[in-house]
């Protein structure tokens, strides 16, 4: 699969993930969502910032567009670390939900897929790409590993 296809699949996956946390009352249910949300964006965000973004900011024309992602990694995590903090009955912690789905709706969809994907498109050879998702794969399997 190549890089970008992978990190599409890893949003939608993420963005299905939300849609069943949003609204669901069942606490412990929303607390396994939420658990599952975070080790998603974690990893996927790990293989981003430790392959993906080097490799596209090879590009002059990208750079920018990753120096913006990785500030909006910053505001991913931080959400993810003040909403591990509060129980999922806390009333903080469905706005916080919420904001978490804006910001990675956003930088997912409308940066990534909407605006740099494209440009990777442009600069990257499809086999480049095929072997950037190899590199992608590979270590998303190691995170996972590691975590279990």
């Amino acid at each position: 699969m190549n890089a970008l296809e992978l990190l599409k699949t890893d949003h939608q996956k993420v963005k299905e993930l939300f849609k069943k946390a949003e609204g669901n009352k069942n606490e412990k249910q929303q607390k396994q969502l939420f658990d599952q949300i975070k080790a998603e964006l974690e990893t996927h965000a790990h293989i981003e910032e430790t392959i993906f973004y080097p490799a596209v900011a090879k590009n002059e024309d990208l750079k920018d567009m990753v120096l913006e992602s990785l500030e909006e990694h910053k505001q991913v995590k931080t959400l993810l670390r003040e909403m591990e903090n509060l129980t999922s009955d806390s009333e903080k912690f469905e706005p916080k939900l919420k904001v978490l789905m804006e910001n990675v709706e956003h930088h997912a969809v409308e940066e990534e897929e909407g605006k740099m994907f494209p440009k990777v498109r442009k600069f990257m050879k499809p086999a480049a790409l095929d072997e950037l998702g190899k590199e992608l794969e590979a270590a998303k399997g190691k995170k996972v590993r590691k975590a279990s």
